[in-house]
C-alpha cells in the first residue's frame, strides 16, 4: 500500500491549520500568551507547508528557501511557547537560529541534493523538539504521572525526526530517490500525529494550570497572600500527620492584632488593610520556610511550627518585637502596631483543634494581662466544646459585619 507524500503533507497542513486557529482563538479569549504563541506557530508552519506542497518547484528557489525558513521559525515558536507558558522570556536569537542556519547552509552550498537538505531540516526540527522537551522537563514539579506526556511527546518526535538523519547519512547518502522513499512517508504521517499530540499536551498543561489556580484561590487569603482558614487547616493536618509519624511535637500560635478596631475607626479601613498586610509580612519573614502561617479571621492569624513549645515561644517573641518595631505613621499620627500571641504545644499526634483551643486560651490570657505579650498554654483542654462555640460565634459575627456596613 502506497501513500502520496503531497497528499499527506496537505492533510497535515489542514490539521495543523485548524488546530492553530483553535489555539489562537482560545488564547485570545482566555488571554493566555503561550496559547497565542502556539496557535501562531501552527498557522505559520501550516501556511509554509501548504504553499510549498501546492506550488512545488514552480515557486522558484528563493521562495522555497523563504518557506522552509518560515517553517523553522514556527518550530522555534513552539519551543518559545513552552518558555512563555512557564513564565520565562522568549529566546529571540534561538527563535531565528534554525531559519538562519538553514538559509546559510543552502546559500553557502547550493549543490546539496534534496536528501541532504531533508536531513539538515530534520536535524533542526529535532533540535527544537529536544529544546521543547527540555523546557518542559525544567518544570517537572508536578507529579510525573501527570507530566510524563509533556516530556514523551516532543522526545518521540525528535527520535522519529532522527530516523531520516540516520538512514540518509549512513545507509543511503547519495540516493536521489531518498526524498520520496517510505521513510519520508512515515515522516509525513508522524507530523500529523505530532500536531495532534502536541495540542493534547498543550490543553493538558492549560487544564493543569487552571486547576492549580482555582485550588490556590480556594485556600489563600487574597488580602494577605497567606493561607486562609481552610487552607491553613488542611496544610496543618498534613504536617501534624507527618511529624507524628516521626514522633516529633508541633507548636501552634494564634496572633491577634491589638486594638485593630480602633485602627480602623481612627485611620480608616484602607489603613487597616495595610496593617494586616504588614503583619502578614512580619510573620512570614520571622518563620522558617517550612513553617505554616495563615489568616484565620479578621485580625487573627495562626502559625504551626514543627518544634517544641519552648522554641515556639522564642519565635512568637521575635514576631511580637518585629511588629512592635514597625513604627508606622499616618497623617493623623503614629499607628499602634502591637500584637498579642497565644502559644500551645503538644506531643506527637496532637490534633489541630486541640492545639488551637489551647493557644486561644493563652491568647485570651495575653489580652487580659495587658496585650503586646506572648503567653504559653499551661495545659491542653479537656473539652473543645466551649472553644468550638466561641469559634462559631466569631464566624457568625464576621459574616454579619459586611452586611451591617
Amino acid at each position: 500500500m502506497s501513500f502520496d507524500t503531497s497528499t499527506l503533507y496537505l492533510f497535515a497542513t489542514m490539521v495543523a491549520g485548524m488546530l492553530g486557529a483553535m489555539l489562537l482563538l482560545f488564547g485570545k479569549q482566555e488571554n493566555i500568551a503561550a496559547l497565542k504563541w502556539w496557535g501562531t506557530a501552527y498557522l505559520l508552519g501550516a501556511s509554509s507547508v501548504a504553499i510549498w506542497t501546492v506550488g512545488g518547484a514552480r515557486l522558484g528557489e528563493p521562495v522555497l528557501l523563504a518557506l522552509h525558513a518560515l517553517g523553522f521559525v514556527a518550530c522555534g515558536m513552539v519551543w518559545n511557547a513552552s518558555r512563555v507558558f512557564h513564565g520565562r522570556k522568549p529566546n529571540w536569537p534561538g527563535l531565528l537560529a534554525g531559519a538562519l542556519a538553514w538559509t546559510g547552509m543552502v546559500l553557502a552550498v547550493p549543490s546539496f541534493n534534496s536528501a541532504v537538505r531533508l536531513i539538515a531540516g530534520a536535524v533542526i526540527v529535532a533540535v527544537y523538539a529536544g529544546l521543547t522537551a527540555s523546557e518542559l522537563w525544567r518544570e517537572r514539579r508536578r507529579t510525573m504521572h501527570k507530566r510524563w506526556p509533556t516530556i514523551v511527546v516532543p522526545v518521540m518526535h525528535g527520535c522519529v525526526l532522527a530516523l531520516p538523519i540516520l538512514l540518509g547519512s549512513l545507509l543511503r547518502p547519495h540516493d536521489e530517490t531518498f526524498a520520496s522513499s517510505i521513510w519520508v512517508t512515515a515522516f509525513s504521517v508522524e507530523l500529523v500525529l505530532y500536531a495532534i499530540g502536541t495540542v493534547f499536551v498543550i490543553f493538558m498543561l492549560v487544564s493543569d494550570r487552571a486547576v492549580t489556580v482555582h485550588k490556590t484561590a480556594a485556600s489563600v487569603d487574597s488580602l494577605s497572600g497567606m493561607l486562609n482558614r481552610r487552607g491553613f487547616s488542611e496544610a496543618s493536618n498534613r504536617v501534624i500527620d507527618r511529624e507524628a509519624a516521626a514522633g516529633r511535637p508541633v507548636t501552634v500560635m494564634i496572633f491577634d492584632i491589638d486594638h485593630f478596631k480602633g485602627i480602623n475607626d481612627r485611620f480608616g479601613h484602607p489603613a487597616g488593610d495595610e496593617i494586616l498586610k504588614l503583619f502578614s509580612t512580619v510573620v512570614m519573614n520571622s518563620l522558617r520556610a517550612n513553617d505554616l502561617s495563615g489568616r484565620i479571621g479578621g485580625e487573627e492569624f495562626a502559625a504551626l511550627l514543627a518544634c517544641s513549645l519552648a522554641e515556639g515561644v522564642i519565635v512568637a517573641e521575635r514576631v511580637r518585637e518585629a511588629f512592635e518595631g514597625s513604627n508606622i505613621r499616618c497623617e493623623d499620627g503614629p499607628v499602634d502596631t502591637t500584637v498579642s500571641i497565644g502559644v500551645a504545644g503538644g506531643p506527637a499526634g496532637t490534633e489541630l483543634d486541640v492545639l488551637l483551643a489551647a493557644a486561644d486560651t493563652a491568647l485570651y490570657q495575653a489580652k487580659r494581662s495587658g496585650r503586646n505579650r506572648v503567653e504559653a498554654a499551661e495545659e491542653l483542654p479537656l473539652s473543645l466544646e466551649n472553644w468550638r462555640r466561641k469559634t462559631a460565634g466569631r464566624a457568625a459575627a464576621q459574616r454579619q459585619a459586611p452586611a451591617a456596613t
